[in-house]
């Protein structure tokens, strides 16, 4: 698993030849870390006697936010596999009219998932990015750098997987499919946006 590696191997594994882990893997890993950074600000804010009255929230974002952290580290893996099972379905036998429409069958079916995987991260990404407004409100101010980070960390997760949601749609031959993706998508980014640039002006005035 790509998550079990060193930080060190996996770049070294993404530097290769291979073309999986390639961007979708590491739209997925930024998420990640975004909801890491939104852990370690809940954990800096909860019990301190001055943030009291934020206890019980920071607690809810703490578990809201470790959730989201395992679940894209997940996606991490989710992705490349994806990605594995179109370049296996493109190698399945042409050999007879049979052969033929079930690879034509398999190859949409992986098409399919590979779009989907990252419209997920997308998705995810945009929980992060909910979860950050909180974080920003109530969190240590002292972290609020780091909640900073973590903004533009979900951004292009968010923006990353949306590329690779696209260059997937393109090989989607049922119009209803991509349809339904294509939208789901496009209501995902327009949040991610409004949210980036209101976000990241709260966290210049805490820095201010």
């Amino acid at each position: 698993m790509l998550v079990n590696k060193t930080i060190t191997g996996f770049s070294e594994e993404l530097a290769s030849k291979s073309p999986a882990p390639g961007g979708g893997s590491v739209a997925a890993l930024a998420g990640s870390t975004a909801a890491a950074l939104l852990a370690m600000v809940s954990n800096l804010t909860i019990g301190k006697e001055k943030f009291k009255e934020f206890d019980e929230d920071m607690q809810q974002v703490l578990k809201e936010a470790e959730k989201l952290r395992l679940r894209l580290l997940q996606l991490v893996d989710e992705d490349t596999r994806a990605f594995n099972e179109v370049m296996a379905a493109f190698k399945l036998s042409k050999g007879s009219e049979a052969d033929k429409k079930m690879r034509a069958t398999a190859i949409q079916q992986a098409f399919s998932g590979a779009a989907r995987v990252p419209l997920e991260v997308a998705n995810r990404s945009l929980d992060v990015m909910r979860l950050t407004e909180k974080v920003i409100a109530n969190g240590n101010p002292n972290a609020a750098s780091d909640a900073g980070v973590a903004v533009l960390m979900a951004s292009a997760a968010a923006k990353g997987a949306a590329f690779n949601v696209e260059i997937n749609l393109d090989s989607i031959k049922d119009g209803d499919i991509t349809a339904q993706l294509k939208s789901s998508l496009e209501q995902t980014m327009d949040e991610i946006n409004g949210l980036e640039q209101a976000l990241l002006a709260e966290v210049k005035r805490k820095l201010a």
